[in-house]
């Protein structure tokens, strides 16, 4: 999260949502893809949002998919964030400004932007051992999250209004594609910057799948000597390789992971991973866990984390790497070999299968928001 997540704070209660008022034949509609429960996903017709004070109306162009809208999806919940009631998905979201509410300056209509997903919730003061680390504070609102009732509607839909201090516009030359990538791109940043100098340094990527190919494009853009990247399937590694991975090991047909890594990034989020991968960091090395691992109890093996002296750090979200994110695609990073399907609105339950499908061989899945 940047320094804006604590501007304009909302209450809990809040609804971010796009505001609903009562039916009118000549009131302009639009199109959102909504879960209303495990496996009820559905395109339904909404009132189109209208800006209000210190907010900016997107027409919204490209959004991509993550995790978190699957687990939605195929579960109803994403970690401890269960629905209570139906969800516009989507935070990796971009599009060009259609209308600007009372009091918003310093934007254009037409303007291609992406949108920081999160917004803090009250006074955003964090202890001084954390000061300016946004991305632990308690209680955030992010897009398409149902950690609060009412939940934070997402941008998987034809319009969106957001707080002007979360637009993010692009630079000359990205488009809007490129500009809903952002934000995970920002999430591999965060996760290469938990380590202070990567220049020259010998990488392992655990885990191949979008945010894991992000952190091998982020580790690249960062002066990393050798990107390593494992998975447990070629399409995964070869997407890998396209962003800039120098070798990859496939776990699946009998690799293993290298030995005496400098540092290591754990993007799969498996337990079972930890063993190996905490075997493969060097002695006093760094092992960054990236992937989300479980809330509930689940067996690894730890005991290298000791007696190797492994230093394990985690990464959640980002703080400030968004804008690092846009001035990395503006100086020429190519995130375009992650991007492997891209879908209308329409078939936005195809399109979510297909990005949650471990065999697919997908990485990043597009919804394309501008049509139906």
């Amino acid at each position: 999260m940047t320094a804006v997540a604590g501007k304009g704070r909302t209450s809990a209660a809040a609804d971010l949502g796009p505001r609903e008022r009562p039916s009118d034949a000549g009131e302009p509609r639009m199109r959102a893809v909504v879960v209303h429960g495990p496996g009820d996903l559905r395109v339904d017709e909404r009132t189109r949002p209208v800006p209000g004070a210190g907010e900016v109306l997107l027409a919204m162009e490209w959004g991509g998919i993550c995790g978190s809208d699957i687990a939605y999806w195929k579960k109803g919940a994403s970690g401890t964030a269960e629905l209570a009631h139906p969800l516009v998905l989507g935070h990796e979201v971009a599009g060009r400004i259609a209308a600007l509410g009372p009091g918003v300056t310093g934007h254009r209509v037409g303007s291609p932007v992406t949108v920081h997903p999160a917004q803090l919730l009250g006074d955003g003061v964090l202890p001084e051992r954390i000061a300016g680390r946004t991305n632990l504070y308690p209680q955030v609102r992010y897009l398409g999250s149902a950690a609060f009732t009412p939940h934070t509607d997402g941008g998987f839909s034809q319009y969106r209004a957001v707080r002007a201090e979360q637009i993010r516009p692009l630079p000359a030359g990205v488009s809007t594609e490129q500009g809903a990538l952002a934000e995970p791109l920002a999430v591999a940043l965060h996760a290469v910057g938990r380590v202070p100098d990567l220049r020259g340094r010998t990488v392992l990527v655990n885990g191949a799948g979008p945010i894991g190919s992000l952190v091998v494009a982020a580790a690249r853009h960062r002066g990393a000597g050798t990107v390593i990247a494992a998975d447990l399937t070629a399409p995964a590694l070869a997407v890998a390789r396209a962003m800039g991975a120098d070798e990859t090991r496939d776990l699946a047909r009998g690799d293993v992971l290298p030995q005496d890594v400098d540092v290591v990034f754990e993007a799969s989020g498996a337990p079972a991973a930890l063993g190996p991968v905490l075997r493969a960091t060097a002695r006093g090395g760094t092992l960054v866990q990236v992937g989300n691992l479980p809330g509930a109890a689940a067996p690894a093996v730890l005991g290298d984390l000791v007696t190797r002296e492994i230093t394990w750090t985690g990464s959640y979200r980002f703080v400030e790497e968004m804008d690092d994110a846009l001035l990395a695609l503006r100086e020429g990073l190519d995130l375009t070999p992650l991007i492997t399907h891209r879908f209308p609105m329409a078939r936005a339950e195809e399109a979510l299968a297909v990005a949650a499908d471990p065999a697919g061989g997908s990485g990043k899945v597009m919804l394309r928001l501008s049509d139906g």
